[in-house]
């Protein structure tokens, strides 16, 4: 089990910091656990720029667990362990496994999850094991999707503005460059949070979202896809306070 710590000494070129700290509810430092690897994503740039903007903002110590390759299929040792979530206060999930399709194996990672430790899921989170053929990851994740759209710069049309997540995201938001994810199917427990519109077919889509999972916290968005979304003042932020809520942080 290998796992990779990222300490704040690190140097990231040319990413802005927001000046404004996110205000969560004062106890001790959030124990964080950030699952990541596979295709199609730099995920050692958007690991650094995550870790490193939320522990500007709040008092976040975490954890970064980087396996199974750079491929569409791919393991990670650490859910072997039926107790691999336990000593976090939140996960987040930004990993990229689509062909991964092993039910037992996926049944570890949620069940992790099922016995109440909140999550994050982020970008690709929703197409990994997308070629598992029952819904236990979907349920988990509070949508389906197998397929997106072009690169574009999205405008982000906030639905339930008065929820903590969204205090603070600009009303005229407009994505870096971006995938829009295609949403099938919004599970009953999902809360969606802001949408985007499809380019092609002009129909909105959920980008971000909560979802209720057997009573446990979960907080979702398609977008981040590229460095420059993770180089992104707004969405950094945005992220942080879908962690801190998910912790029940932030209320």
């Amino acid at each position: 089990m290998k796992f990779h710590r990222i300490l704040l000494l690190i140097c990231l070129p040319a990413l802005p910091l927001s000046a404004d700290p996110v205000e969560p509810n004062a106890k001790k430092p959030l124990k964080a656990l950030l699952i990541t690897g596979g295709c199609c994503h730099d995920y050692e740039f958007q690991s650094k720029a995550l870790t490193l903007a939320s522990a500007a903002k709040a008092d976040i110590d975490w954890t970064v667990v980087n396996e199974g390759g750079k491929g569409s299929k791919g393991q990670i040792k650490l859910y072997d362990d039926p107790n691999w979530a336990k000593p976090y206060d939140v996960v987040v999930h930004n990993e990229c496994f689509a062909n991964t399709k092993d039910l037992s194996y996926i049944q570890k990672i949620v069940n992790g999850h099922k016995d109440g430790t909140p999550a994050v899921v982020i970008h690709c989170a929703m197409h990994t094991y997308r070629a598992l053929e029952t819904d236990d990851w979907r349920k988990f994740l509070g949508v389906t999707s197998k397929h997106h759209e072009h690169q574009s710069n999205y405008p982000v049309k906030t639905q339930k503005k008065d929820h903590p997540i969204m205090k603070g995201v600009p009303a005229n938001w407009i994505t870096p460059k971006d995938e829009l994810y295609i949403i099938e199917k919004v599970w009953p427990n999902t809360t969606v949070l802001a949408t985007s519109k499809s380019e092609k077919t002009k129909k909105s889509q959920p980008v971000i979202w909560t979802n209720d999972y057997n009573g446990t916290r979960v907080f979702g968005t398609t977008y981040g896809h590229t460095n420059e979304t993770f180089s992104d003042v707004t969405f950094l932020d945005l992220v942080t306070r879908g962690i801190l809520w998910s912790a029940g942080r932030l209320e």
